[in-house]
């Protein structure tokens, strides 16, 4: 069966809109199962599941029968959220007779629940005549069926639920999850974007003119015809015969009137020329991948490579006709920042990719210029939601596609009070960080870019907690040279001068690849990264260490952090590498200082080896990010189990007061630079813990301040104390927004929204 599964799945994914999906579904899994019934329920706006589908019962029963969780065989299912398998389904108590579906023929029942994002969405279900138990590989392979079944159906929900691409009806609210790339709230239309012909990636959009458009197909066609020709005049004289022939196979099918019309027989049904094509082209794709004859699986390169050549030159058109709309909201499969330099800055409110995480280049670029970002939003059908509403929560990694009235209501008052708020809190620029008892907390900025620079300076940085030396390497196709380097970290040095700026080494792995050093492996996370790399390839540590120290003369602002420490030993070795280069630039006339050099606490190894490494090193700086994924073993970047990623959690809190500890008792700082420092509420208690530093996105810097400014340390101590003692993470999150409400500081919470619309 596992052929069969295959085939069907790629008939499945090739199906463009949610009926046709069923239908393949049904007929296939019918007739592979060989039995005499196959039908699919689904859940409706209301909660009741809907027979959507069949092959075998009554087709006029389709739309209408319906049974609420726990009424009959599907409602049971549905309940148990587990496989039923009966041989006499008739005796079973739940069993409920529907007259219009014809089916007291059948004794025989199998039903598996359709699961997506734990929420039962449907029941997939065959029935027979025969009195007999389904065996263990027939359920096993309906099982597997109902989980590709779920995709479609959540893809389904964003593009109007049944209806058909292109459909004019109002389509429901949908929600999709991803990661936060960058905070804050964008309200907008969705504008597609694709790379150049991928067949996979071709957005709906309705066709204006169809005469025109059919045109513009044909003329399209003409041109590619003629680009083949030349292309096989030119290699004639150094290809056999047998390889010329490709070129007349090509020609032959661009000659095919079949194919042709029936493209242009999806422009007269209303998509534009590079939707219809990609769509009959996949079809065909499909067709001759899923052919037992290996010569003609072959063919399927040879269609997939004409409907690329077809689609440079429809896409080319249209996209020297593509009008921006004012509150543009980017979307695409993978963005990249050349993506972003094509629309008009003024336009631009939001960003959503479906591949990719929070350190990806295009995240990167999003914080720096502030725009609500979401990465990794896995199952957002993107190529359908052209055009449509969209609102992107930059804070929790949520996109919402058509939202309701309401939402849309809570995410605008939310946003015009972002603002404000940011208005209001410009007036903190110039002033401490303290407390109402007077209590000084410096707050520091993460940077990566120039561009960050200015608006942390904008907002009152007292210092860099943690310059990512990666961005450079991430942003090049080569590693930049020692003096590239230095430039780069000069800049950095004069524009916070006096105030320190720390910077890490660099931290490469994980999600962090370099296009031009890949690394490889089933588990990057757990891999070669940050200074397992550069202890490996010491040309690559001593060259930006040199390029440090250097740029550090005369300024002596300069302090070097070492990432992914889970040994004594990486620290003994690390320092005796910046020793050595600090006495070679003595040597070579330099005037330099040997800068403090610490290390960031992000694995549980380094927490509890806090008080060995506080004695070797001059500083400790702790990466909550990674310290909680790894506690927790969530990766935060894994949109499916984004909500288990808890900075709050309680081992995570206990971790953290502890490397305080360790650290204070040796003499030495502590700073923290990950999400958790720049989350106002956070923040007080990070504060409470004895934290000397905190270190954040610029973005965040005045909701901190404000926050600090408006409470008492003898409170935040209160509030340290009460939580502590709490062992749910969501309690202690719940908590702390209570306190601030109470003293007035709920604006500075990130937003909360219901997803009622």
């Amino acid at each position: 069966m596992l052929n069969s599964l295959r085939s069907i799945v790629q008939e499945v994914n090739a199906a463009r809109d949610m009926k046709t999906a069923l239908a393949i579904i049904v007929t296939r899994v019918k007739q592979v199962m060989a039995t005499q019934v196959c039908s699919v329920y689904l859940r409706d706006a209301k909660g009741d599941y809907v027979l959507m589908a069949t092959d075998g019962l009554n087709a006029d029963a389709v739309g209408r029968v319906r049974l609420a969780a726990g009424e009959g065989l599907v409602g049971r299912v549905v309940v148990r959220e587990e496989p039923i398998n009966l041989e006499h389904a008739e005796a079973h108590p739940s069993y409920q007779y529907f007259p219009e579906t014809g089916e007291e023929r059948y004794s025989s029942f199998l039903g598996v629940p359709i699961i997506h994002h734990r929420k039962v969405l449907g029941v997939l279900v065959v029935q027979q005549v025969e009195q007999r138990r389904f065996d263990e590989g027939e359920e096993a392979f309906l099982v597997t069926m109902s989980a590709q079944l779920a995709g479609v159906i959540a893809h389904a929900e964003a593009t109007g639920g049944v209806m058909p691409v292109g459909t004019k009806a109002k389509a429901a609210q949908s929600k999709f999850v991803g990661v936060s790339g960058a905070s804050g709230i964008a309200i907008g239309e969705a504008v597609v974007i694709a790379p150049a012909a991928d067949l996979r990636s071709v957005p709906y959009q309705a066709c204006k003119d169809v005469e025109l458009e059919i045109d513009f197909f044909q003329r399209s066609l003409m041109a590619v015809r003629e680009d083949i020709k030349s292309l096989g005049e030119q290699l004639k004289a150094r290809i056999n015969r047998e390889e010329q022939a490709l070129f007349d196979a090509y020609l032959a099918m661009l000659d095919d009137a079949s194919l042709a019309s029936e493209v242009v027989g999806r422009i007269r049904k209303g998509a534009n020329a590079s939707y219809a094509w990609s769509e009959v082209i996949i079809e065909h794709e499909n067709i001759f991948n899923s052919m037992n004859d290996p010569y003609l699986r072959e063919r399927a390169t040879d269609l997939r490579d004409l409907g690329r050549r077809v689609l440079a030159y429809l896409q080319e058109s249209n996209q020297k006709t593509r009008v921006y709309p004012d509150k543009t909201i980017l979307i695409g499969e993978e963005l990249t920042a050349s993506m972003l330099g094509e629309i008009p800055k003024e336009k631009l409110a939001g960003l959503v990719s479906v591949q990719g995480s929070s350190n990806s280049h295009v995240a990167i670029l999003a914080r720096a210029m502030d725009i609500p970002t979401v990465m990794g939003a896995v199952d957002l059908p993107f190529t359908q939601i052209d055009g449509r509403s969209i609102i992107v929560d930059g804070y929790k990694g949520t996109v919402y596609c058509d939202p309701g009235a309401q939402l849309r209501k809570q995410y605008k008052a939310i946003f015009l009070e972002e603002q404000a708020l940011v208005k209001g809190l410009e007036a903190l620029k110039n002033l401490p960080c303290e407390t109402k008892d007077r209590y000084r907390l410096p707050l520091h900025v993460n940077t990566g870019l120039m561009a960050d620079v200015v608006r942390s300076l904008e907002r009152g940085a007292e210092g860099v907690g943690l310059y990512r030396t990666e961005v450079p390497f991430l942003l090049r196709d080569r590693f930049p040279s020692e003096e590239e380097q230095r430039a780069i970290y000069r800049e950095q040095l004069e524009a916070f001068a006096p105030h320190s700026v720390t910077m890490r080494t660099l931290d490469i792995g994980g999600d962090k690849a370099l296009p031009y050093f890949p690394i490889e492996e089933d588990n990057p996370f757990l891999g070669w990264r940050g200074i397992r790399v550069t202890l490996d390839h010491p040309e690559i540590f001593l060259a930006q260490i040199r390029a440090m120290i250097k740029a550090s003369e005369g300024l002596d602002n300069l302090r070097i952090l070492l990432p992914m420490i889970t040994n004594v030993q990486e620290v003994d070795a690390s320092k005796a590498l910046i020793l050595r280069v600090y006495k070679e630039l003595l040597e070579e006339g330099f005037r330099v200082r040997k800068p403090q050099v610490g290390v960031m606490i992000e694995v549980p190894a380094a927490v509890y080896l806090a008080p060995e490494l506080s004695r070797r090193v001059d500083f400790l700086s702790v990466g909550s990010n990674d310290l909680t994924q790894y506690l927790l073993a969530v990766d935060r970047n894994n949109a499916q189990v984004a909500d288990l990623y808890q900075a709050f959690h309680p081992a995570v809190l206990r971790a953290l007061q502890y490397i305080v500890y360790a650290a204070h008792d040796a003499g030495i700082s502590v700073s923290i630079c990950g999400e958790l420092a720049g989350d106002p509420g956070a923040a007080i208690l990070l504060m409470a813990m004895g934290y000397d530093v905190l270190s954040m996105n610029a973005t965040n810097l005045p909701k901190v301040k404000s926050v600090i400014r408006g409470i008492t340390y003898e409170h935040a101590k209160k509030l340290l104390s009460d939580v502590m003692r709490m062992s749910n993470g969501d309690q202690i999150r719940e908590h702390i927004a209570r306190e601030l409400r109470e003293s007035g500081l709920t604006r500075l919470i990130r937003p909360v929204t219901s997803d009622a619309g």
